[in-house]
């Protein structure tokens, strides 16, 4: 099934968008289901760049995560302080 998903970058990452020149959300076209690592290498983003994904507002690791058309991605940077890293689910780097 393909369809779009909607892509935001937080903190520091807004630069990239902004510097891309992408509207935020971004609008990605996906021909089906694809990983998070996936995700950062069709959106050409460091891994190094992004700490966690929040996936329809649930936190989730890179390498745990599978994107479906339809989903709200925000992409995560390092560096999110700790009672935000609570907030948002946050408990470690990679699931």
């Amino acid at each position: 099934m393909s369809g779009t998903i909607e892509v935001v970058g937080f903190m520091d990452l807004t630069r990239i968008f902004r510097d891309r020149g992408w509207a935020s959300p971004h609008l990605v076209e996906l021909d089906g289901a694809i990983s998070g690592a996936d995700l950062l290498r069709l959106l050409e983003v460091s891994d190094a760049e992004v700490e966690s994904l929040m996936v329809n507002h649930r936190a989730i690791g890179v390498a745990a995560a599978t994107i479906h058309p339809g989903d709200r991605v925000a992409l995560v940077p390092p560096g999110v302080p700790g009672p935000h890293r609570f907030c948002l689910g946050i408990y470690q780097r990679r699931d």
